[in-house]
């Protein structure tokens, strides 16, 4: 399917193709499009939420996950779980023995670990080339500038006078990220002197590895959006409706679907971005797209996650095909499901840090007598300020009432 529209001589919003779905003929490996060997056993590397949300969609479509956690009793504990390093070699090959594909509940296994499964002949979804840009927030950066797409003006820095140039040349602030392993507001600083990164120049001056850090003007933004898409190995994609996300100390705290005020050009141009991404990149398996919505009218990328992404968790109850089993098809190559709305609206709202004393369950009885409408997703993660332990989800015609529904019944799991 195409969308185009006319081009903008004051860049708002960036234009392009938009492919809503694409069917195509045989995947790349001669199987037909349901394929006669279809995979069934699904390796699931990282014991966390993510992995525990798959496994509901994988017992639907009789589909057998086997999770490699970090340490015992993580919340993807309910699979078949071994406990091992993602980081030795000899461990993820002997988990890759027992399963049919690999995929993943975070981004951080390495490169040489995820190409040594790849030259074993491994299905990896997605694979080490496409989760080299998630991996690395500066590959990610030059990536995306290639292939044209609209991103904050960056740059690479290696030490505090080229930090100092860029301040100089960006208002006086700035925004500083690690390349690597930062998430959920962690590697990222708001600067406006250069020495506010010092010690992170000086981590990469010990690191024998080296390195440079990332700086990106500080966006002036309206508000903070995320395109999610779904893509198979044989090309197929879809895409759900862009959602807003709300941040609470660099954790997202809500998310709205559809976004308010998405429809039309606005929602277009999301998904031609997430769909360039997918494409040019190559990411099998779900890919979100978080992007900032400027005060002038423009679409900037600001991060990729290729797995389920927390703007996502609302499709569990809000989709006719939520992210998890979207990701589950995907990295099977089969055919993918629909993503429309069940209700008008569906709001999300994260449980951070939950109960100081007992746990979500002591919870239960107010939460449901009060809001028996609304849908709670419990990690079995131990409280802890700040934590991520569970989301709830509430959905129907009217936003305002959603939003006080899903906001009144998190906060009965709070203290």
């Amino acid at each position: 399917m195409e969308l185009k529209s006319e081009n903008r001589a004051d860049g708002s919003l960036w234009r392009g193709r938009i492919g809503i779905l694409r069917v195509p003929g045989p995947s790349v490996n001669g199987r037909t499009e349901i394929g006669e060997q279809m995979n069934r056993i699904v390796g699931v590397i990282g014991g966390g939420q993510l992995a525990r949300m798959m496994i509901p969609a994988a017992v639907n479509l009789g589909i057998e996950i086997r999770v490699l956690a970090e340490t015992d009793g993580m919340s993807a504990a309910l699979a078949a779980v071994e406990v091992g390093d993602y980081r030795d070699l000899a461990t993820v090959l002997a988990f890759a023995d027992t399963v049919d594909v690999v995929t993943f509940d975070h981004e951080h296994v390495p490169q040489a670990i995820l190409r040594e499964l790849v030259s074993r002949g491994v299905a990896v979804h997605p694979g080490p080339d496409a989760l080299l840009y998630a991996q690395d927030k500066l590959l990610m950066r030059e990536r995306l500038s290639e292939l044209g797409l609209p991103v904050p003006d960056w740059a690479r820095v290696e030490n505090a006078d080229e930090l100092a140039a860029f301040l100089a040349e960006h208002g006086g602030r700035a925004v500083v990220k690690t390349a690597r392993g930062g998430y959920d507001g962690k590697g990222v600083r708001v600067v406006s002197h250069a020495h506010e990164a010092d010690d992170w120049f000086l981590a990469l001056a010990e690191d024998a590895n080296g390195g440079a850090l990332l700086v990106e003007e500080l966006v002036d933004f309206r508000r903070e959006l995320a395109q999610v898409i779904a893509r198979r190995p044989s090309g197929q994609s879809v895409l759900w409706p862009v959602v807003e996300t709300v941040q609470q100390n660099g954790v997202c705290a809500e998310v709205i679907a559809p976004a308010p005020k998405s429809a039309g050009r606005l929602g277009e141009v999301a998904a031609d971005i997430a769909q360039q991404v997918a494409d040019g990149i190559g990411v099998t398996g779900v890919l979100a797209v978080e992007l900032f919505e400027t005060v002038d009218g423009r679409l900037l990328v600001n991060e990729l996650a290729m797995r389920p992404h927390n703007s996502g968790h609302w499709s569990i109850d809000g989709a006719v095909t939520s992210q998890f089993e979207q990701h589950l098809r995907a990295v099977l190559d089969l055919p993918l499901g629909g993503t429309e709305l069940r209700e008008p609206w569906s709001v999300m709202v994260n449980i951070l840090g939950g109960p100081v004393e007992g746990s979500m369950a002591d919870r239960y009885p107010a939460a449901f007598a009060e809001q028996p409408a609304v849908k709670v997703h419990n990690y079995s993660k131990d409280p802890r300020p700040g934590r991520k332990i569970g989301h709830v989800t509430a959905s129907g015609t009217d936003l305002d009432t959603v939003t006080y529904q899903a906001r009144a019944t998190a906060a009965i799991f709070q203290d």
